[in-house]
């Protein structure tokens, strides 16, 4: 007897990536599910589980306790009990949530690298997030006005994340754990309109279903997608040209200043971040730009990291601040 049509898709979503050729050199290593106890993830280790069956690899299954919650060590549990059910060999992981940029994004933090930090050498980590994340994400960049990279949102597989559920429905994963008989837990946080995620998901999103007549959530995917095939040419593109105007420590400023500035900022952004330069925004780039594309003698923009950039004799030199050589 065929599986209920949700059970049947989550397989499919999770069978389709595991087998792309991209995820050829992790095949044979243990799977790891990242699993909260609710219902993407919850949907997410039964599927893995039933892979990891038909193909002969081991299972482990990896609950992070952020603390926040006066239940979270409870919640924590209760899903590595479903995880064992299922046949994965599950660890309860407790995080500290500390730091800077809000508690959502701290929590991420200390989650990503606790899963890092506990997954197998060579093994991929499989994350929970659906279609809904993925379009709510989109919308937050876009919003934010972080650029093409933002917008472009998660990437299926992006070592050692691997995201097979992003052409998946919210609704199929909680359909697949009522299909299977599987208990999720529902986050309060996940109804709390401090949260910016949430206002997306409960009133923002709904209201542009309703005005543009449904679609939306599939239609912010595709543009994710697209984004990223454009985001990935243009990448190879200003690989290549940093290449060829790479001046020992420096930037040649007059061979990179006849480049379309899409190429010119992505080659400046990758020298800068390769010199340990902390946290671009788009006004540092444009700054940086203006050396290159609107040159009249002026001096370089601070960077974060106590960094400035300079342009001297032609070419654009970074360095700590305080140094000064002579413009040119």
């Amino acid at each position: 007897m065929p599986p209920p049509p949700a059970v049947s898709a989550v397989r499919s979503a999770v069978r389709r990536l595991l087998s792309s050729p991209e995820a050829a050199p992790f095949r044979g290593a243990p799977l790891v599910v990242a699993c909260s106890g609710g219902a993407d993830s919850l949907a997410l280790a039964a599927a893995a589980a039933h892979v990891a069956r038909r193909t002969g690899v081991e299972l482990r299954g990896l609950v992070v306790d952020h603390g926040l919650q006066d239940t979270s060590a409870e919640v924590a549990a209760r899903a590595a009990d479903q995880l064992a059910a299922l046949g994965a060999d599950a660890e309860v992981v407790r995080v500290r949530v500390e730091g800077s940029g809000g508690l959502e994004a701290a929590a991420r933090r200390a989650r990503y690298r606790a899963l890092r930090e506990r997954r197998p050498p060579g093994s991929l980590v499989l994350l929970g997030h659906t279609l809904d994340d993925q379009a709510e994400t989109v919308l937050l960049g876009l919003g934010r006005g972080s650029g093409a990279r933002s917008i472009a949102g998660m990437r299926p597989l992006d070592p050692p994340w691997a995201r097979p559920f992003l052409d998946v429905r919210r609704a199929t994963t909680e359909a697949a754990c009522r299909e299977l008989g599987l208990e999720p837990w529902r986050d309060p946080h996940n109804a709390d309109e401090r949260f910016t995620r949430v206002r997306l998901r409960t009133q923002v999103l709904p209201l542009m279903e309703d005005v543009l007549q449904g679609g939306v959530h599939e239609a912010l995917a595709r543009t994710a997608q697209q984004l990223r095939e454009d985001a990935d040419a243009l990448d190879e593109l200003a690989a290549a040209e940093r290449r060829r105007v790479e001046v020992g420590e420096g930037l040649d400023a007059l061979a990179l200043r006849e480049k379309p500035a899409a190429l010119r900022r992505r080659v400046v952004k990758d020298w800068l971040l390769e010199r340990g330069v902390p946290e671009l925004t788009d006004a540092h780039l444009r700054a940086a730009d203006a050396l290159l594309s609107d040159w009249r003698g002026q001096g370089g923009p601070a960077l974060p990291g106590d960094f400035v950039l300079r342009r001297a004799h032609g070419t654009l030199q970074v360095e700590a601040a305080g140094r000064k050589p002579p413009n040119g």
